[in-house]
Formats: C-alpha cells, structure tokens, sequence
C-alpha cells in the first residue's frame, strides 16, 4: 500500500508553496487507495516554536486535507537518532569536527547542492576533550563501502546515485539532535513511507539519502519531486522572505477548500507560477 507524508516545521507560518506541497502529497496517497501521514519536523533547536503546531493542523483542515492515524513528532524520536549515530561511528563512517560554518564557507574551494563543499580541515583528527562538535559522514569511505547505488524518481525516472557531489555532510549537528538527511530519512523508514514527495529543490538530497538507506539497512521508497511555487523572480515561496500565510487567508474568511481547488488547477495568484526554482 502507498504511504506519502507531509512533514513541516514548525519554525514559521505555513505559506501557499506548503499547500501545494501537501496537497500533492495527499492527493497521491488517496488516488491510490494509499495513506497520507503528517509528520512535525520540531528538532530544530530554538527555532522550532510549538505554538505553530495548532495553526499547522488548523491550515491543513482549512484546505480540506485529511491526514491518517496520529501526527508524529521528530522530538519523540531522539533516541533513534543517537543510535543511528553510534552505528555508523562504530562502522567508521562518522568523524568530529570543530569547524563552524563561517570557517567552512573560508576554506572551501567547490560548491555542492548545500553550498560550500567541506574540505576535509577534520577528517583524520581528534577532537579537542569537551569542544561542541558536529559529526560528518566520510562520504569517499561511506560511497565505497555501499558500492554503486540506484533510486527511483516518479518523474524523473531511474537515477544513479551520486552522494559524492555534497562532500562529507553533517549527519549529527552541533546545536540539534541530527541533520535533515539522517533525520528525515529515519523517520520516513520508520513510518513506513512508500512514496517520498517533496519539491525539486530537494532532489539531490535523495542521493545522500539513498546512501544512508543502504548504510543502514533501511527500506528504499520511490521519490516523486514535484515543482515549486515560485514568486515573480523565480525564487521559491519562503518563510524567511515573508511569503503570504496560510493562516492569515485563514482568518481573513477565504475558502481554504476552494483555494486547494484553485492549486489543484494550476490557477495561481498573480505573479506566481509554477517551476524548478532559482533558490
């Protein structure tokens, strides 16, 4: 049975690129007799604000969306994080490092679908006793030991895996329990998701994900990335550039079902478009 998922979080006011999101998400689940899930991805330190919640679930129900069985909670699931980390220390695979991100965008001299790729500065050395330390992923002994790897996208059909092209990425961070690629990828195991969908900015994230699939013997989904909604610049809706809340439409008395409609039909406000999206 195909299971989808719609996991925001809760650091801002869902906006229309997240109604989208999740519409398509839950029209996919439901066209195939599948199941729709929402997840609350709430693990990102002070950012992460738990009055948003109600208005999440307010903003779905709003659009007419439905979602089964009990909402989920990344918060709950720390412990499981932690021991995905211990695992893939114990197999070598993880390494400390120091270096803040200003020091990594200094030293690096090639960039990856994150941005400036790590070079290395850690990898080899031990950390300094009691220092704040974030964990990467030694990608060349990680890629190796995995051996070649394939994933599936709905639209874009079989690709080769290539985690490569992010360098050694933070799975275990500084300042939160575990990064987006360890996290979302052990919760969407865990909750039995069938079929990934999230927008075309997050594609290449697939590739390191698919990687950590096969370094801890987890279950392989299809993926279906769709496209963004994009403002008139081409940039993708986001919350840190004050895109238009869904709950603001809420309380002014728009017809959030007519507005799932609208999206489902490609009708648009004015400016906005569908597409792949310039950041």
């Amino acid at each position: 049975m195909i299971r989808t998922r719609f996991a925001p979080s809760p650091n801002g006011l869902l906006h229309l690129g997240h109604a989208h999101a999740a519409i398509v998400a839950h029209d996919l689940a439901r066209s195939r007799g599948g199941e729709f899930l929402l997840r609350i991805e709430d693990i990102d330190g002070t950012r992460s604000r738990a009055e948003l919640v109600p208005e999440i679930l307010a903003d779905l129900e709003w659009l007419g969306l439905a979602w089964d069985g009990p909402v989920v909670f990344q918060s709950a699931r720390l412990a499981s994080y932690g021991a995905a980390g211990d695992r893939l220390k114990a197999m070598g695979l993880l390494y400390p490092c120091t270096c803040t991100r200003a020091q990594v965008a200094e030293q690096a001299r090639e960039f990856g679908p994150d941005g400036p790729i790590y070079p290395g500065t850690c990898r080899g050395r031990s950390a300094p006793p009691d220092a704040p330390v974030a964990w990467r992923l030694d990608m060349a002994r990680a890629a190796e030991q995995a051996g070649p790897l394939e994933w599936l996208d709905e639209l874009a059909g079989p690709q080769v895996c290539r985690p490569e092209q992010f360098g050694d990425v933070v799975l275990l961070r500084k300042e939160a329990p575990a990064s987006y690629h360890l996290a979302a990828t052990l919760d969407d195991a865990a909750d039995g998701i069938t079929l990934v969908t999230r927008g075309l900015d997050l594609f290449a994230a697939s590739h390191v994900h698919r990687l950590l699939q096969a370094l801890l013997g987890l279950p392989v989904p299809v993926w279906h990335h769709h496209l963004l909604l994009l403002e008139p610049d081409g940039r993708k809706l986001a919350k840190r550039r004050g895109s238009p809340a869904l709950a603001d439409l809420r309380r002014a008395g728009e017809d959030g079902r007519a507005l799932a409609a609208a999206l489902r039909a490609g009708r648009l406000p004015t400016g906005l478009s569908f597409g792949k999206g310039v950041g």
